[in-house]
This record gives structure tokens, sequence and C-alpha cells, in this order.
């Protein structure tokens, strides 16, 4: 029955339903994301499962047998230690008889800790259809470990999903800004161009019509002639600064 829980588990794990690398787990994980809330807590539930992925009765029953045998082994050297005569100052029969009593008492719990721990894993085998005896701890309990882990990455896997396309799509928002604030600046820059152009083209227009009309000349030659009337009287007061200087000499 090994394969049965194999087939069960496995393929919701690794069957692809997309060529995004989603698979069928993370589309039910999606789905208990959005109404069965409670069923992600399987982990926090299950928080044991990895301990008993590494339980192998046949190899704890091995370990649980040596440790009666090493009991029975100090029992039958303490019956021995008691019928023979002891020096004066060995603490060995009575050291050993309180040893013996405490560890048989911790023995005693530890096998029934055992069979309480063998009967609820045949129960748990008997719950999932398996054959007692068949199957180990290990093996049983690893199958399910094995499917948490899967579950945690997929998890995982549709969190850095989100978070990429979240980033993606600040990204294309800040894009879109940027395209924005560029178009508007190109937009002003435009605007700010063409007004110069037109107040440029405002005096040339107004030279050309002065040209026409022929006022810039007019104004030009009124110019020259306050120039030369300017002239004129300078050298009038020259010439009359020179004869009086020579009448004083």
């Amino acid at each position: 029955m090994v394969i049965t829980l194999t087939l069960i588990l496995f393929p919701v794990s690794f069957i692809p339903i997309s060529l995004r690398n989603i698979t069928l787990l993370h589309y039910l994980i999606m789905i208990f994301e959005k109404n069965y809330l409670d069923v992600l807590e399987v982990q926090s539930e299950l928080q044991h499962l990895p301990e008993a992925a590494k339980v192998n009765l046949l190899e704890l029953e091995k370990e649980v047998n040596n440790i009666k045998a090493g009991l029975k082994a100090v029992e039958v050297e303490l019956d021995y230690q008691k019928r023979r005569m002891r020096e004066l100052g060995d603490k060995f029969v009575p050291v050993m008889s309180d040893f013996i009593t405490v560890a048989s008492f911790s023995f005693s719990e530890l096998e029934d800790l055992l069979n309480d721990a063998r009967d609820k894993y045949a129960k748990a085998l008997k719950h999932f259809g398996e054959s007692e005896g068949r199957m180990q701890p290990d093996e049983f309990f690893g199958i399910f470990d094995t499917f948490l882990q899967s579950f945690t990455e997929a998890k995982q896997d549709l969190e850095n999903m989100r978070k990429k396309k979240e980033e993606e799509e600040r990204r294309a928002r800040m894009e879109v800004m940027l395209k924005e604030q560029r178009e508007k600046e190109r937009r002003q820059k435009k605007a700010k161009a063409g007004s110069i152009s037109e107040e440029g083209g405002g005096e040339f227009d107004d030279l050309v019509s002065a040209l026409r009309s022929g006022e810039v000349f007019d104004k030009d030659l009124s110019k020259l002639k306050r120039n030369r009337k300017r002239s004129g009287n300078q050298n009038l007061e020259t010439s009359r600064e020179r004869a009086i200087t020579k009448l004083n000499y």
C-alpha cells in the first residue's frame, strides 16, 4: 500500500497545470487561502511529523531489548554480590540495589510507552488502509513529511510570485509616471520654445515694417542732424576759446 499513499500525495505536488511552473498543489493552496484558511494550519497540527519520520520501530525495539538485557545482567551480578562475603567499605550492593530499583521502574515506563506507540501506529496504519507490519514509521510518516515539505515550498512559491507581481506592477506604474513626466516636460519645453520664437518674430516684423515705411531712415536722419548740430556747436566753442587765449597773450 506504499504505492497507494505515494500516488495520492505526490501527484498533487508535482503535476503541472500550466506553463508557469504551477502545480496542482499550488492551485489547491490558492483555493485554501481563499476559502479554507484553517486547512493551511495543517503544518502546525502535524509539527511532530519530521521527528516521527525518523523512527524505526524495529531498531527502537532492539535498543529497548538491549537495555532490558543490560538490566538483567546487573540484577544477576547484584544477586551474586549479595551471596558472597563483602570487604569492609564495599558499597556495590547498596548502590546497585538502589540503581536497579529506579532503573526497573523507569524501564517499565519505557516499555509502556513503546507498547502505546506501537498500538497508536497500528491504528494509524489501519486508518490509511495500510497493513500492519509492512511499513515502518520512518517510511509511513516520511511520505507525509515529504508532502508537507512540498506544501511549504508551494506556499513560499506563491508568496514569491505575489511579491514579484507586485514589484512588476509597481515598476510598470513608475514607468508610466516617468513617461508622463517626460511628456509633460517635453510639452513645456516646446511651448517655451514657441513663445521665444514668437517674441523674436514680432521684433523682426517690426523692423521690416519700419524699413518699408521709411521710418527707420527718418529716425536715422534726425539722429544724424542732431549729431552734426552738436558737433558744430562744439567746434564754435573751441574756436572762441582759441581766440580768447590769443588775446590774452
